[in-house]
């Protein structure tokens, strides 16, 4: 690969890396959010022992369930946009 798309890969990587790693921060936020929006709805739930309480827990339970999956997969996605970037950095210091 000709070093000039070599160069031009790693600036698109890094862009998308970037973007990749905005992405997590506000995960993270929203994770935080949800997690413990799903602890009180729980807590509520223990205590009124209700069924709409209940539904409301798994509901909240569900989402920060979502939350956590999405960022497992932006966190997945970074490490391999990461491991290309290496390769990529390999063959333009020709190792």
């Amino acid at each position: 690969m000709a070093r000039a798309q070599i160069e031009r890969r790693l600036v698109d990587l890094t862009d998308r890396l970037n973007r990749l790693r905005d992405d997590l921060r506000i995960a993270d936020e929203q994770l935080e959010q949800l997690a413990s929006e799903a602890d009180d709805a729980r807590i509520r739930a223990l205590v009124s022992e209700t069924p709409v309480a209940d539904k409301e827990h798994r509901v909240a339970d569900r989402h920060a369930q979502a939350m956590q999956k999405h960022r497992r997969a932006v966190i997945a996605d970074i490490e391999r946009l990461e491991r290309v970037q290496d390769d990529l950095l390999d063959q333009l210091t020709g190792r």
